[in-house]
C-alpha cells in the first residue's frame, strides 16, 4: 500500500436500529469536502484497533468510512475482550464465545442492520451523493455480498477478503445472489481456507459467470483465512500489501475519490 495521502479525522458515533443503537467507528480525510462512502464490515473477531486502524488507512486515499460493531445486541466494543489469540488455548475460548453472535446475524438480520448503515451515511454532510463501496472480512465478505445483492442501486463495489461461507448448499447461499448484483465485486481468497476451498472458488466463479457479475477473483497464494489480519496468526504481509492494492484500485474506479 501506498503510503497515507492525506491526514484523517475519526470518532466514534452510534446509529439508530430497529434492534437498538450499534456503535460504530467512522474516519474520513481532514482536509473538509465531501468523500464517497465504505460501509467496512468487520470479521468476527469484532471491532477493535486494528479494524480501526484499517479504515483510517482507507480513508487517508479520500473515502468516508463507517466501521460498525456488528454485534452490538450484546453491548458496545470490544463485546468481548480479544486475548491473544496466536495461543490455541486462547483462540478456542474466545470463538467460543464469538460463534454465537456470529450465528445470530441471520440474512434477515444483518440486512436490516445493513439499510441502517446506508441510511446514515446518505445523511452525512462529509458524504458524497451516490453510491457506496463495501469491503468486508472473514464473515464480512458475506455480508459484503449481500448487501451488494440487497441494495444494487446503492452499492457500486463490493469486496471480500477471506471470505467464509461464500458457497454452502443453502437456498439463500451468497454465491445464489450474483444475479441481484450490479456493482463490481472484488474477491481475494486465501490458499488454504477450509470455510472456502478451491471447489467453492470454482463455484463462486462459476455463478458469477452465469449472473454476468463483473468480477475479480484471486486466491492469494502461502495465506490462510484472516491474513490481513496483522493482531492474529495468519497475517502475512504481502498478502495485506496485495488487498490493499486490489481494494484502492476497485474503489478508485468505481467510486472516484478526489
Amino acid at each position: 500500500m501506498a503510503a497515507e495521502t492525506a491526514k484523517t479525522e475519526s470518532k466514534s458515533v452510534t446509529i439508530g436500529t430497529p434492534d437498538g443503537v450499534c456503535d460504530a467507528f467512522v474516519a474520513h480525510p481532514a482536509e473538509g469536502g465531501s468523500h464517497p462512502a465504505v460501509l467496512f464490515y468487520m470479521d468476527a473477531i469484532g471491532l477493535r484497533p486494528r479494524l480501526e486502524n484499517m479504515a483510517r488507512e482507507l480513508a487517508a486515499h479520500g473515502y468516508y468510512v463507517l466501521l460498525p460493531n456488528l454485534f452490538y445486541r450484546h453491548g458496545k466494543a470490544p463485546v468481548i475482550e480479544v486475548p491473544d489469540l496466536s495461543r490455541q488455548e486462547s483462540r478456542e475460548g474466545f470463538f467460543a464465545q464469538v460463534m454465537p453472535m456470529v450465528r445470530e446475524l441471520t440474512p434477515e438480520v444483518g440486512m436490516r442492520d445493513a439499510g441502517c448503515f446506508l441510511d446514515f451515511l446518505a445523511g452525512q454532510e462529509e458524504v458524497r451523493a451516490g453510491a457506496v463501496g463495501l469491503t468486508g472480512y472473514c464473515m464480512g465478505g458475506v455480508l459484503s455480498m449481500r448487501t451488494a445483492a440487497r441494495f444494487p442501486d446503492r452499492v457500486a463495489a463490493a469486496a471480500s477478503f477471506h471470505g467464509g461461507n461464500l458457497v454452502t448448499d443453502a437456498p439463500d447461499s451468497p454465491h445464489r445472489l450474483a444475479g441481484d448484483i450490479e456493482a463490481e465485486l472484488y474477491f481475494g481468497h486465501a490458499s488454504q481456507d477450509d470455510s472456502m476451498n478451491a471447489e467453492h472458488v470454482a463455484e463462486l466463479e462459476s455463478a458469477l459467470e452465469a449472473a454476468g457479475a463483473t468480477y475479480r477473483s484471486e486466491v492469494y497464494p502461502d495465506t490462510i483465512h484472516g491474513f490481513t489480519m496483522s493482531d492474529t496468526a495468519a497475517y502475512s504481509e504481502t498478502g495485506v500489501a496485495r488487498h490493499w492494492d486490489a481494494l484502492l484500485d476497485l474503489f478508485s474506479r468505481r467510486l472516484k475519490a478526489a
